[in-house]
């Protein structure tokens, strides 16, 4: 029997691999990743999303109850990996059975945060708290710290603290309450993290190191700015989400420079989430931990460290927005052909299916088109808008799937060749500006929204993480 020349097999069984079960979006998007070097375990569990969304099509890599099956993906991803030139290997067994993560809760102890927690509000704090523990499934290792000038352990169980109605009653006397050493607090949180660790300090976030006497606020500011960079600089890898709460408080407020008052009403109080980025992702994608990062409670939240991430995106061949004419180019990137402007306004208007779930941003900043660079020869602007379930009809449905919002684009159809950029800016978001003060000495104005310093210190770690300089980029290129 004739044998088929080496080259000729290739071919043959590289065809059986692109024909078998339709795999090529999947089989695309594991090359990608594979010649990038991206081989991390978020890389892994954007590969398993395809498959999870897309169930008719993926069904043999799915178990019976439409779970990845891990075995069958790592064999997959193996065989096309040795078909790549120079072959390549990737080992994703170890992402197959994901452990639970451990959580370390700190939990603020200073004489700024005991009001939150009265017999007669609304316990908006304790709850935060023992819903974030609750997120974490039955059995995760859990362990609590009390903080203020050190960090000390909690004497009791969780259940315990679960149940406590006055957790500062219970926890009087535990350290310092008259100051908070953030600077210590930080370094022992970083240190102290092992891998598949989240660290939670609960906190108003509010820098009073001790001996402030006759120290200006300015000068507290740089400070509490300068260490917050330092902190965070010295572990790579990490991030961090904040999230902001409102909570009743009830009791003596101490402002930086002036004599303590009485204050009832609303503060904001924060959850600051630390973990590596890896476990970072996994906390947002893994719906074991769903809740943790998508409470409905929070007001404001952001993450830190984020680098650049690929959108998926779709454009829209037939849409209520759409004006003039094109036709979808398929093949690598977005490509729109025969392109011509309205017959009588002379403008070309598309709008893209977009997933930007896993940025983590809140709509006001994701919809806010002054969050945007576009870049264009023709000046075309941008609208954001969520998908509504509403939206979605029987002739849209295969482009919408997976997706949350509609990304529209407008401009005056006039160059040949158009290349459009778009690409969302990696900046601190106005909440933390606008909920940050530098006066805390009266109940007036903005007292009951905004925390002293935040800026300050987010700011910090803002600049010990940037990460990218924008969290997403798009090209879109336009043909006549």
């Amino acid at each position: 029997m004739r044998r088929l020349p080496a080259w000729l097999m290739c071919l043959v069984l590289m065809a059986g691999l692109l024909s078998c079960g339709g795999h090529g979006k999947l089989e695309k998007a594991v090359r990608s990743v594979m010649v990038n070097g991206d081989t991390t375990r978020a890389a892994y569990d954007s590969l398993c999303s395809i498959v999870t969304d897309n169930p008719g099509k993926y069904e043999d890599l799915l178990t019976p109850e439409g779970k990845v099956d891990h075995k069958k993906m790592a064999e997959f991803i193996e065989n096309i990996g040795s078909h790549l030139r120079p072959p390549m290997h990737w080992d994703t067994r170890p992402y197959g059975g994901v452990d639970d993560l451990s959580l370390t809760v700190y939990f603020e102890r200073s004489g700024s945060m005991v009001p939150y927690d009265q017999r007669g509000g609304g316990g908006q704090l304790k709850k935060v708290v023992n819903d974030l523990i609750n997120h974490f499934p039955a059995g995760s290792k859990v362990d609590i710290n009390i903080v203020n000038d050190g960090i000390y352990p909690y004497q009791h169980t969780v259940d315990e603290f679960l149940k406590d109605r006055d957790i500062y009653q219970s926890t009087a006397g535990i350290g310092d309450a008259a100051y908070t050493d953030f600077q210590l607090i930080f370094n022992k949180i970083l240190k102290a993290q092992r891998p598949g660790n989240v660290s939670v300090l609960v906190s108003d976030l509010i820098y009073s190191p001790k001996d402030t006497h006759g120290v200006s606020l300015e000068k507290i500011f740089n400070e509490e700015n300068s260490l917050a960079t330092r902190a965070f600089a010295k572990y790579k890898g990490k991030s961090v989400v904040v999230q902001q709460f409102m909570g009743d408080y009830s009791g003596n407020y101490y402002p930086y420079n002036g004599q303590p008052f009485n204050y009832s009403g609303k503060r904001p109080f924060y959850l600051v989430i630390i973990a590596d980025s890896d476990v970072m992702d996994q906390l947002a994608q893994d719906k074991r931990y769903d809740g943790v990062l998508n409470t409905t409670m929070a007001r404001n939240s952001y993450r830190f460290n984020q680098s650049t991430s690929e959108v998926p995106c779709r454009v829209l061949p037939e849409w209520k927005d759409n004006a003039g004419r094109f036709r979808v180019k398929h093949g690598d990137g977005i490509v729109l052909a025969k392109c011509q402007g309205d017959r009588e306004t002379g403008k070309l208007c598309f709008s893209m299916a977009a997933n930007l779930g896993g940025l983590m941003k809140d709509d006001a900043l994701l919809t806010n088109a002054a969050n945007y660079e576009v870049q264009s020869i023709d000046g075309y602007t941008l609208t954001v808008q969520p998908i509504d379930p509403s939206m979605v009809t029987a002739n849209n449905k295969e482009y919408l799937d997976g997706m949350t919002h509609i990304l529209t684009l407008v401009g005056d159809f006039k160059s040949p060749r158009d290349n459009i950029h778009i690409s969302l800016r990696n900046e601190l978001p106005d909440w933390v500006r606008q909920s940050s003060s530098d006066n805390d000495t009266s109940t007036g104005g903005t007292f009951a929204t905004t925390t002293l310093g935040l800026e300050q210190l987010l700011g910090g770690m803002f600049d010990a993480m940037k990460g990218g300089s924008s969290y997403f980029d798009v090209n879109i290129q336009l043909q006549r």
